[in-house]
């Protein structure tokens, strides 16, 4: 024991402290163990000692002490529903780059962003040709949905009917039609880019059913609407599907150069810059 230290005493962050101070500090970490608040029994000396030297009130103080936890608790729970979501890329929607793009409805995507749609169980079609940005858009607002709290999944058409068509020959077909009614947010990517078959289409016919007034959906296509029934091989199904779809629908439609090709122009006109004797 330090010499200096008096009898019963223990040290803490801002020197000795006294011994029935000292066991109500480490009944108070035990009290947050036993609660599982560990970023906040983590945090404790830190904020005794910020309370001590800034006479913090006994409000303040454990105001502060919870929220380490609450913050940390958020992080945790961003961090789960951003694996959940699968987004292919760490897209935000302040990343477009709308005079890049001057056929995307700059209005139209800042109203999205606010997220009423969800509300609503509203959905939005991106149409367009390749490399306008639908799918950029796409995982945008499906990031800004997922940091607003909401369970988000990103899907293509084909991987969401190939899985729906296992599950059900398996006999997990309700497992799974269940597991993509949950998401508030379902974004199915590039659909139209293959025909699919009769089961599949079935598949996805049911997924879009099932969220029907419920939750939303957003797709991205580079085939117009009225290719659709084409798209599926049939007129009915096509018919059944965009019903459902733009019942509370938003049909964003992108004409423009491609995102991308713009892109690798510029990457190639600085290559050419940088060699140019």
């Amino acid at each position: 024991m330090n010499a200096s230290m008096p009898s019963g005493a223990t040290a803490g962050p801002d020197g000795p402290r006294p011994a029935g101070e000292a066991a109500l500090y480490q009944r108070l970490r035990e009290h947050l163990a036993y609660l599982r608040l560990p970023d906040a029994a983590a945090a404790l000396p830190t904020v005794l000692h910020d309370a001590r030297s800034q006479q913090l009130s006994a409000l303040a103080t454990v105001e502060r002490l919870l929220a380490v936890e609450v913050d940390a608790t958020e992080a945790r729970r961003l961090a789960s529903r951003t694996h959940f979501a699968c987004l292919p890329a760490g897209y935000t929607l302040a990343d477009f780059d709308y005079t890049a793009q001057p056929g995307v409805d700059e209005a139209l995507i800042r109203d999205l962003a606010s997220l009423r749609f969800l509300d609503e169980a509203a959905n939005i079609l991106f149409i367009g040709p390749p490399g306008v940005g639908k799918t950029m858009l796409a995982i945008g607002l499906a990031r800004a949905a997922i940091e607003a709290g909401h369970r988000v999944y990103f899907t293509t058409a084909e991987d969401l009917a190939a899985r729906c068509t296992k599950a059900a020959r398996e006999g997990r077909w309700s497992h799974m039609l269940r597991f993509y009614a949950g998401p508030r947010l379902l974004v199915i990517d590039e659909f139209g880019y293959r025909r699919l078959d009769a089961d599949a289409n079935a598949a996805l016919f049911q997924v879009i059913s099932q969220r029907y007034l419920k939750g939303s959906v957003i797709i991205t296509s580079h085939a117009g609407i009225a290719t659709w029934a084409d798209r599926f091989a049939d007129p009915m199904m096509a018919a059944a599907v965009l019903d459902r779809l733009l019942h509370r629908g938003i049909v964003a439609a992108i004409e423009g150069p491609s995102y991308r090709m713009r892109a690798h122009q510029a990457r190639a006109e600085q290559l050419r810059r940088a060699v140019r004797p």
